[in-house]
């Protein structure tokens, strides 16, 4: 057990040590980056935590245009609440080749048997700052792989009040372990297009993943430097905030659970 007289810093490095053991790096980079966060949300309501989907290293600057669109959407309709919330995001893996190809093999274990050790490390974090901050609420927000990743986070952190969940468009292959609670709101279709890859059309899958790469090699030719994330296409597998039935639940489900905020709170 830790003592309550350490200082908030000493308290986040022996975090980190449970976590990371002797690697220094690892643990200098998680406390650090868990003070900045405890700093950031020194006076406010919301902390929101964006999860971005695919191998999550996606910063908000290169994220698909309808995965962006739902995060200002919340941070804006959080906003219109009266509320004052911080918006950061945790990424899962490095933004290289590299790290992606080193990650597959966890993905397809994540996928086949809902076991992803770096959910660890986001509950690690939530459960630190909602022990350290009484009033603080916290909502984790992710699409397709980041969805799933949320999901895994919600059912490891168990019953915890204060964290909530906006999860869109999870992959197939996590639905039988996914867990809902009041906390939670899953969105699976966005009212105009089915999502196969919510719901398990492969056709459509497979053949958006092939596709891919000669779009990426079209827009190579044209002299455009394009991502190949930017490149796959699978109709109905989007959930831009502008569509009806994305804003309305998201909206509704944020309006039952907290509410405009009562001034002198």
């Amino acid at each position: 057990m830790v003592d309550v007289s350490l200082t908030l810093e000493e308290k986040a490095s022996h975090l980190a040590k449970q976590l990371f053991g002797n690697n220094s790096k690892k643990c200098a980079s998680f406390t650090n980056s868990l003070l900045d966060i405890c700093a950031r949300v020194q006076g406010r309501d919301f902390l929101l935590i964006h999860n971005p989907g695919g191998f999550g290293s996606m910063s908000f600057d290169h994220l698909l245009e309808w995965e962006r669109s739902v995060v200002e959407g919340v941070d804006a309709t959080i906003e219109q609440l009266g509320y004052r919330l911080v918006l950061i995001q945790h990424f899962r893996t490095d933004n290289t080749w590299w790290a992606h190809i080193s990650e597959v093999k966890e993905q397809i274990r994540f996928s086949s048997k809902g076991i992803y050790p770096k959910a660890i490390v986001l509950i690690a974090e939530l459960k630190f700052v909602v022990q350290h901050f009484s009033n603080l609420k916290i909502i984790l927000i992710g699409a397709s792989q980041g969805a799933a990743f949320s999901n895994a986070v919600m059912r490891q952190l168990g019953e915890c009040p204060r964290v909530y969940s906006i999860e869109l468009g999870i992959f197939f292959a996590h639905k039988p372990r996914r867990v809902i609670t009041a906390r939670t709101l899953v969105i699976d279709s966005n009212g105009v297009t089915p999502d196969p890859v919510s719901h398990r059309n492969l056709r459509a899958i497979v053949g958006a993943y092939l596709i891919a790469p000669l779009r990426w090699i079209k827009y190579w030719l044209q002299g455009k430097r394009q991502r190949i994330t930017y490149c796959l296409n699978a109709p109905g597998h989007n959930y831009d905030w502008d569509y009806f039935e994305v804003q309305r639940q998201i909206k509704d489900f944020l309006n039952l659970n907290f509410g405009t905020k009562v001034t002198g709170r």
